[in-house]
């Protein structure tokens, strides 16, 4: 009896071909961007189902958070309220929503798994959906930024027009991080309260309540923080104040990373996805 040919063995994944089928799987993603869109819709639609605000809760919440934390460390910094509570306030909406970004993250691909089971649609589209979901989360909560903005007579200029740049690479690190960890937490299912946790950690080692300049000798470092980078290139332009080449190098340096982390993963494992939810 013939031995079977050891070709009868060889895993899909670890054909040539893998490549050129998360190439597509990408290009096909960004051609159903309106099925994304009208898939992230539905989320917050289900998700606030039966509540009468609906998304307006995240903005009420926001803004609690903010009058409490910005007349308490400001107090606390020997701070005018004047001058904190407005960079407290682009602070934490800009945090949330990274942290939020990074936490939905985690269920990009288990929170879709009757669609991945039943249908060949491209991963990419649910990367899609997890960043227009946050998109529309955020674009609730930045209003409090006129307003606070308007009530401390602050005026960024036109300088803050470079926020934009930085809107731009945190939505690049939301779709390539979407699919990273929607991949590592599809396989390992202990990584999503990892994250929570890092999150935490990241949150107060972050300049996010505390500001930079509190730690005089130290701002050099402050770039290592992945978080402060991309941080900065929007917060910076807002506050009128920029944000320095280093903090853009860094940013883009740290967007490239997580794209080619998550390009690599995403074509190694695309074809066991299936396998895991």
């Amino acid at each position: 009896m013939a031995r079977p040919s050891p070709r009868c063995f060889e895993h899909d994944a670890a054909r040539p071909e893998r490549g050129a089928r998360a190439r597509a799987d990408l290009l096909e993603g960004f051609q159903r961007w309106r099925l994304a869109w009208v898939l992230a819709r539905t989320d917050i639609t289900h998700r606030y189902r039966g509540s009468v605000l609906g998304p307006l809760w995240v903005t009420i919440s926001t803004a609690v958070m903010l009058i409490s934390l910005g007349f308490l460390y400001a107090k606390l910094f020997q701070i005018e309220v004047g001058v904190y509570l407005p960079w407290l306030a682009v602070s934490l909406i800009i945090w949330a929503m990274i942290g939020q970004a990074v936490t939905e993250a985690c269920a990009t691909i288990t929170s879709a798994e009757g669609v991945v089971r039943q249908m060949p649609l491209p991963y990419s589209v649910h990367a899609l959906r997890t960043v227009f979901r946050n998109a529309v989360v955020a674009a609730h909560n930045l209003p409090l930024i006129v307003v606070v903005f308007l009530i401390f007579g602050v005026q960024p200029g036109w300088g803050a027009l470079w926020a934009i740049a930085g809107l731009m690479l945190l939505a690049i690190n939301v779709f390539w991080g979407s699919l990273l960890l929607g991949l590592l937490c599809a396989r390992f299912r202990d990584i999503p309260p990892i994250v929570a946790s890092v999150m935490q950690i990241a949150f107060f080692l972050t300049p996010v309540i505390w500001k930079p300049e509190l730690i005089e000798g130290a701002q050099v470092y402050l770039p290592l923080n992945p978080f402060f980078a991309v941080m900065e290139t929007m917060r910076g332009p807002i506050m009128g104040t920029g944000a320095s080449a280093t903090v853009w190098i860094a940013a883009i340096l740290y967007t490239g990373i997580v794209w080619a982390v998550a390009q690599t993963f995403f074509t190694r494992f695309r074809n066991r996805v299936a396998f895991w939810v």
